[in-house]
This record gives C-alpha cells, structure tokens and sequence, in this order.
C-alpha cells in the first residue's frame, strides 16, 4: 500500500489540486471561502467563550498564561484539518466512484487525495495562528517547526482512518452519519475550548476522567500545536505519550490499509 502511495505520488498531487479547487467551484468568491471559514468559527468561539462567558486565559505548560483567542487558535487549527480529512475522506469512494470502476485505475490513493487537498487550508491557518502569536508578543523560536511534526504525525492517524471508514461505507452509508455525530461529540471530548488539567484544578471534573479523556490521540496533537506555538516545549518532553500517540496511529493505519486492501475488489460491484 505504502509502495503504491509513493509510486503515484504524482497523480496524488494533481488530484489534489483539482479536489480542492472543486470544492467552490461555482461560487463567486472560490477558493477564498476556504480560508474565510475557519477564521470566521474561531471569531465565533472566541466572542462566546472569552467575551461572554468569560474564559479569560488558559494556562499551557512553562506556567504562560496566553490569552484565549490564541489559547483557542492553536488548539483548533489540528481539528479543522482532522474534522474535514475524515469527514470528506469516508465518502470519497462514493465521490470517486467512476474512478473506482476503472479497472486499473488504483484507488487506493483515493485517500489520500482527501488528506493532500486540505493541507493547503491547514498551511494557511498554521500561518495565521503564528501572526496571532505574534501580536500577542509570542516570538519566533525553533519549537515551532515542530507543526510540521505534528502535522505529518496527525496525517498518518487520519489517512488510517479514512482507510478504514471509506471502504466501510461503501457497504454501509450510514457510516458518514456516524463519523458527523462523532466528530461533533469529537470537539468537545479534545481539549480545544478548555484546558483538562486547569478543569482538575478547579473541580470540574475529576482526575480519573482527565485520564480517560487524554486517551484520545488528538489530545497530543492539539496539546503538540500549543506547545509548540505558545508553551516553547519539545515533543521529547512527553515520551510517554509519543509513544503510546504512535502505537495507537500505527495500529489504525495497520487495520485501517488492511481492511481497504480486503475489500477493494468488491468496492466496484457494491457502488
């Protein structure tokens, strides 16, 4: 699998172009929605938690306390890529179906496709979470070169997944219904609008859920963003959880490759 991703790496690349142009195509502003969006939901998120529920700031490691809107951006700006990837990824057989019917056209690169096109939108948000820190008065430090880390790290997960949610849904649509519902209980159960280890300290939620909670592998990569933009900590600082991040991702994308591999010659007649 890994062999044919690298052989069609070319095909990958033009396919994503073309999949994210497609997106808006047909609307006047085109491709400027992609980047409008996301800055207007993290405007949405900061006005209600900070300015009218008054959150304030969030403490991150090294004891900085960062004013929420950055606290939020760097958190969020992981999601956005994570929620989009596998939304669009478990309906991309469905999407490329003609191409799936081609005999030797080979789909499964079709996943990736889904995970190459949004990188361009995550680049550009990266980009203005970084401007945001800077206004703030959060210089520019080597740490922050560990996004491109976090970013390839959190790909291998999601490419797993969709690997494994796109051939399921070839034989079970309702499957995109249920990655929707889990990716909206998703937002809430991953530290993006509020700090665990802050919430234990005030009693809002007790420390053996705090654990459960940081099970959930987008934990270290929204955790590995603030970090790296806002607290100026290394990856290598957390042994324990790279290590358990990667045997978690590794296993995914080891069930999820197996699986579409098991499947793929059957995706043609079902679709």
């Amino acid at each position: 699998m890994i062999k044919d991703i690298i052989t069609n790496r070319k095909l990958i690349t033009k396919l994503a172009k073309n999949d994210f142009k497609q997106k808006f195509a047909g609307s006047t502003l085109g491709v400027i929605w992609a980047f409008v969006q996301p800055v207007i939901t993290v405007l949405v998120y900061w006005i209600v938690f900070d300015k009218a529920l008054s959150q304030g700031t969030q403490g991150t490691k090294g004891g900085i306390d960062a004013p929420f809107v950055l606290w939020l951006s760097a958190g969020i700006v992981s999601w956005f890529y994570f929620s989009e990837v596998l939304s669009a990824g478990t309906v991309v057989l469905h999407e490329y179906n003609y191409l799936v019917k081609k005999v030797v056209f080979p789909i499964n690169v079709l996943p990736i496709v889904k995970a190459v096109s949004s990188l361009i939108v995550h680049g550009f948000f990266v980009v203005f979470t970084l401007l945001v820190a800077f206004l703030y008065g959060f210089g520019f430090t080597p740490y922050i070169f560990q996004c491109i880390y976090y970013s390839f790290a959190m790909m291998v997960l999601v490419i797993g997944l969709i690997y494994l949610t796109s051939a399921l849904c070839v034989f079970f649509k309702d499957m995109a219904q249920l990655i929707n519902i889990f990716l909206q209980v998703g937002i809430w159960a991953t530290p993006i609008m509020w700090n665990f280890d802050y919430m234990v300290q005030k009693g809002s939620i007790p420390l053996w859920l705090n654990y459960v909670l940081k099970l959930n592998p987008m934990f270290y990569i929204t955790s590995g963003y603030r970090d790296s933009i806002i607290g100026q900590t290394g990856f290598w600082t957390r042994p324990v959880m790279t290590a358990y991040f990667w045997v978690v991702t590794l296993i995914v994308f080891i069930l999820g490759t197996h699986v579409f591999k098991k499947l793929q010659s059957q995706f043609a007649d079902v679709l």
